[in-house]
């Protein structure tokens, strides 16, 4: 009498079922976390360079390592 009180396993389509779900699941995870890299690592990265690069200036700059030696081929200004 027990055994009728049971409900049957399901056994056809378990695989495809729960596929279907930990796929979605995937897609989602995988979405959100690509979201979440571009817009707090990629993003601010991208308005760094460009703020750095905007009042760069490459001579001074390697006027200033040329002066404290940095280059072993380009001898410091005698000024």
């Amino acid at each position: 009498m027990s055994s009728s009180l049971l409900a049957k396993p399901q056994m056809r389509g378990l695989l495809g079922k729960r596929l279907r779900f930990h796929i979605a699941g995937a897609v989602l995870v995988s979405v959100g976390g690509a979201l979440l890299y571009k817009f707090c690592v990629a993003e601010p990265r991208k308005r760094a360079y460009a703020e750095f690069y905007k009042n760069y200036d490459a001579m001074k700059d390697f006027e200033a390592m040329r002066e404290a030696g940095v280059f072993e081929s380009v001898q410091p200004k005698n000024s």
